[in-house]
């Protein structure tokens, strides 16, 4: 009997999880997959027509704006992160003093919404209320910035609150992963005489590759899902110019009555997310092989 529950109590215990992830999860995404096949509108039409609602999407001009845009928010929003984040955890390895409040300063973003962040950052960038009202009043009149209602630099302005947020994260992730490494390779190469930015050129960053792959993966998730922060932001404007696939998809879907042409949007996102996830779990697995 005890063999019997020590057997079957895990699987009666995952069991719901499982299935409520493949229901709600897997089963969620196979619709969505269906009904871009289909010609629905306001309402679901399972009645499966081909590939034609990939072909009209690819021929609009709007998703080609958004399909750009996150390209350039994603890369820039991944980059900026990880340079910063890693840029910071170094800096507090150091022993500073005062840690822990720093810690604590640059982790705090990271506790607010992304409703929060956007709402917050179009009023500092606000040219008639924010940075550039406050310069002028200092008399500072010739400096200007009004990324945000100007359409060729909208989306940068993303990228600013973006990296804003999620910096602090990644400083954590990687700070982590600094003080899990072994202080007694750090002294030996110390002996050597070895410099500190060789040190941690040569020896400690190629340490944090699980780190940088987990920072990574958490960071093109954000930037691929992106809806709230572009819509408090920006409400992808001026015009569409910081439009997004995520706000793309919610528009062509809700406010249009396109369904399938959103359901069509939704699975280009989850090929994205593919495409980015299955080389790296590939190349991290491959990596662990062989013993990297």
């Amino acid at each position: 009997m005890a063999a019997f529950a020590d057997s079957w109590l895990p699987r009666l215990v995952l069991s719901p999880t499982i299935i409520i992830s493949l229901v709600f999860v897997y089963g969620f995404i196979a619709l969505t997959g269906w009904m871009s096949l289909t010609d629905s509108r306001m309402m679901p039409n399972y009645t499966l027509v081909g590939f034609h609602q990939y072909t009209d999407l690819f021929g609009l001009d709007r998703w080609w704006v958004a399909a750009t845009n996150l390209g350039i928010f994603g890369g820039l929003f991944i980059v900026i992160c990880l340079a910063i984040g890693l840029f910071m955890a170094i800096f507090l390895d150091q022993k500073i003093r005062g840690e822990g409040a720093l810690r604590a300063i640059y982790l705090y973003p990271m506790a607010l919404s992304f409703i929060v962040t956007g709402a917050a950052w179009k009023w500092i960038l606000n040219p008639g209320l924010g940075l550039e009202k406050m310069m002028h009043d200092w008399g500072f009149t010739h400096f200007t910035f009004d990324w945000l209602v100007n359409s060729d630099f909208s989306i940068y302005t993303v990228v600013i609150a973006g990296v804003w947020q999620s910096s602090g994260f990644v400083m954590a992730l990687f700070l982590a992963g600094l003080r899990g490494i072994d202080d007694s390779v750090i002294k030996a190469a110390q002996v050597d005489g070895a410099s500190l930015p060789t040190i941690y050129r040569r020896i400690v960053i190629p340490a944090l590759r699980p780190v940088f792959f987990s920072a990574l993966l958490i960071l093109a998730h954000i930037a691929i899902k992106s809806f709230d922060l572009v819509m408090a932001l920006t409400a992808g404007g001026p015009g569409t110019s910081s439009d997004v696939p995520a706000i793309f998809m919610y528009q062509y879907s809700f406010s249009r009555g396109q369904l399938g042409l959103g359901a069509a949007s939704a699975m280009m996102m989850l090929a994205t997310v593919m495409a980015v996830l299955v080389p790296m779990m590939y190349l991290e697995t491959k990596g662990a092989r062989n013993g990297r």
